[in-house]
């Protein structure tokens, strides 16, 4: 029987603990011999990442007990964390601590704890490596080395290091051989020819982001593994090379966006002519946010496996020499960049509107897949996930605007006749990001009460070509306003949303469109509240050291040159315009950001003091840039949803009221 209640006063199965739980997905996929690796979200210890394998016989284990925690902070997002290979003794693998940063190696089999390769340095940030290629032939790991000269957020240098795996290095600095220079500010991990005679990696400098312009660069290997000979193959200001690797034969394959689309292509590695294996309008890549992200992965036969889409991801197999690319039915629409390969198989992690992410394998060669790792299963009644659906919103001056639509969902539950639901805008992070159509049940938490959501790819995201992700450029503060405006608008033109009753909510960049759209003439009483997290809201703090190294120039493409367009930096920032604010909002931080840092909402309350806006400030000892923990995650969810029903005016049932300070 069905109930009759207010939306958002809807009883639901999908709690704030269950949501929590169910944060994070398998990530760094890995084939030793003939194992499956990745590291695993752990959620309710800590926060930490895990190191799983599958052995053959399909049983899974977590390789290292807590509190080892499989991470890195190279560019403080972190990146491939571990590399292993097989033996005769069983695996040898290295990895990356959080805790101290430093580089490990372990023979799982034999029992014996872990072996520290690296030292630990004092200055700044300490050292970090990611990204590591294991060498036992020559005893050496070869890896990304990022190395803090100073205690400046900016006071860094990078370059490809070879490290003993003899454990010379733990205590020696000295030990660790240096393979390039630091005139490049960003390096990704080596990738050696099969041969062992050549040796590829990806560069980038300030002010470029990964996704604006990188160079493909190549070298020689000497019989004494140094480099030489290091020149630039491809890319450029203006061309994005995200991923390049070597195929069993010797072949070079690159995906780059020369042509407006990240597509596959062969690169020679003589001349750097480089031939499109595929040209279509779809994404073959993204923006490398992390070092090790792998898109494609060729095969022994040949074929190369990919993930590509617009918007929507799919896993295929390309025949390079045809260029036909068939692809893996089923209903996944999201395929992340964890490609793993051992023989014929793929094997990768996806997910669906209906599942979350999942460890599935393909044989490419009669094309079945299975799931053999970190298996959806239905905690709850599939009946209580939300229905979404695809839309394409016209935004200003006409322009194309592609979101994803989740409305309010719950078998048990309908509103009274005439009620229109509340809706939230979610604005993804990055902002060159994107938000894919997978099951999400801290969503799902919000539709099965009665709340809907639109989730916003707005100009600038990936998934859509260099042109859509353009739109962005010293646009940010305008166009990502004016694209989550136009969905929000839309909902309530149609009748599908109650236009009193429309909030927006976002992480780090997405924060940042959340306050700005809180502060900005653009959308002056559409949002009756927010939900800020951890976001960004002082420009030129941002601009002047208050970021690490990764990011610190990100707004030269984003909103110009601090010291050429000063007036634009405060005109957009909310702090700036806190007077402006009219409606309430929670923000949610972690006081141990270093992305986006405590101070710059703790700047911004400051000037909305004394205003009379009802509002809450929650911190998080122990968290970063982005909430790992589970009592976080479930104080966080249920703060907003007391929002909401503080300010949309119905009862949440279960819900702690979250007092808001005026």
């Amino acid at each position: 029987m069905v109930t009759l209640a207010p939306y958002g006063s809807w009883e639901s199965p999908i709690t704030a603990e269950l949501a929590a739980s169910s944060d994070g997905r398998p990530e760094y996929l890995g084939a030793v011999g003939d194992e499956v690796w990745w590291t695993a979200p752990r959620p309710q210890e800590g926060g930490r990442r895990a190191l799983v394998r599958r052995r053959p016989d399909g049983t899974e284990q977590s390789v290292l007990p807590a509190p080892w925690n499989v991470r890195n902070r190279v560019h403080e997002y972190g990146g491939q964390p571990w590399a292993g290979t097989p033996g005769e003794d069983g695996p040898l693998i290295v990895f990356t601590d959080f805790a101290d940063q430093r580089l490990y190696a372990v023979e799982p089999d034999s029992g014996a704890e872990p072996r520290a390769l690296t030292p630990v340095s004092s200055v700044g940030g300490g050292l970090r490596w990611c990204d590591p290629v294991l060498r036992p032939e020559t005893g050496e790991v070869w890896c990304v080395l990022e190395e803090f000269t100073g205690d400046g957020p900016t006071d860094v240098r990078r370059v490809i290091a070879a490290v003993p795996l003899d454990g010379s290095a733990a205590d020696d600095r000295s030990a660790v051989r240096e393979l390039t220079d630091d005139s490049r500010r960003f390096v990704t991990g080596p990738r050696i020819s099969p041969d062992g005679r050549q040796v590829v990696w990806i560069t980038w400098d300030h002010p470029s982001m990964p996704w604006d312009g990188t160079e493909l660069r190549i070298a020689e290997v000497t019989p004494d593994g140094a480099f030489t000979g290091a020149r630039t193959l491809i890319g450029g200001p203006e061309e994005s090379v995200a991923q390049a690797e070597w195929a069993p034969d010797g072949t070079l394959i690159a995906a780059t966006d020369r042509s407006g689309w990240w597509n596959l292509h062969r690169v020679d590695p003589a001349t750097g002519e480089a031939v499109n294996l595929c040209p279509r309008e779809e994404e073959f890549a993204a923006g490398l946010w992390k070092l090790g992200l792998r898109w494609f992965a060729p095969l022994p036969s040949g074929l190369i496996a990919t993930v590509h889409g617009k918007g929507d991801t799919r896993l295929g197999i390309l025949d390079p020499g045809t260029g036909r690319l068939a692809d893996v039915p089923g209903a996944r629409t999201e395929w992340a960049s964890a490609l793993a390969v051992s023989g014929d198989r793929v094997t990768g992690v996806a997910a669906g509107p209906y599942t979350g992410y999942e460890i599935v394998e393909l044989d490419s060669k009669t094309g079945h897949t299975r799931v053999t790792g970190a298996a959806h299963t239905d905690r709850v009644d599939p009946a209580y996930y939300p229905r979404p659906a695809h839309r394409t919103f016209t935004g200003t001056d006409g322009r194309e605007v592609y979101a994803h639509v989740y409305p309010p969902h719950n078998p048990e539950f309908a509103a009274p006749e005439g009620e229109l639901p509340p809706y939230v805008v979610w604005a993804h992070g990055g902002p060159t990001g994107h938000a894919p159509l997978v099951l999400d049940l801290e969503l799902a938490y919000f539709t099965s009460r009665g709340i809907g959501v639109v989730e916003v790819n707005y100009g600038g995201s990936t998934g859509y070509g260099r042109e859509y992700r353009n739109r962005l450029r010293e646009q940010w503060g305008v166009v990502d306003i004016e694209d989550c405006a136009a969905a929000a608008r839309a909902l309530a033109e149609e009748g599908l949303a109650d236009p009193a009753r429309l909030a927006i909510r976002g992480g780090s960049a997405g924060g940042w469109t959340s306050a700005a759209s809180l502060t900005s003439p653009i959308t002056e009483g559409l949002y009756a509240c927010g939900t800020v997290i951890y976001p960004i809201l002082d420009l030129a703090g941002w601009a002047s050291g208050e970021t690490h190294d990764f990011e610190s120039q990100y707004l030269v493409s984003l909103v110009g040159r601090l010291e050429e367009v000063p007036e634009r930096f405060a005109d957009r920032s909310p702090v700036s315009h806190a007077d402006r604010v009219r409606a309430p909002f929670v923000i949610l931080q972690g006081l141990d950001d270093v992305i986006c840092p405590p101070v710059q909402c703790e700047r911004f309350l400051e000037q909305i003091k004394g205003r009379g806006i009802p509002h809450a400030y929650l911190t998080y000892e122990g968290e970063g840039h982005g909430f790992r923990r589970a009592d976080t995650m479930i104080s966080a969810v249920r703060a907003e949803m007391s929002l909401y029903a503080q300010t949309f005016g119905f009862e949440a049932p279960g819900v702690p009221v979250l007092e808001l300070a005026p």
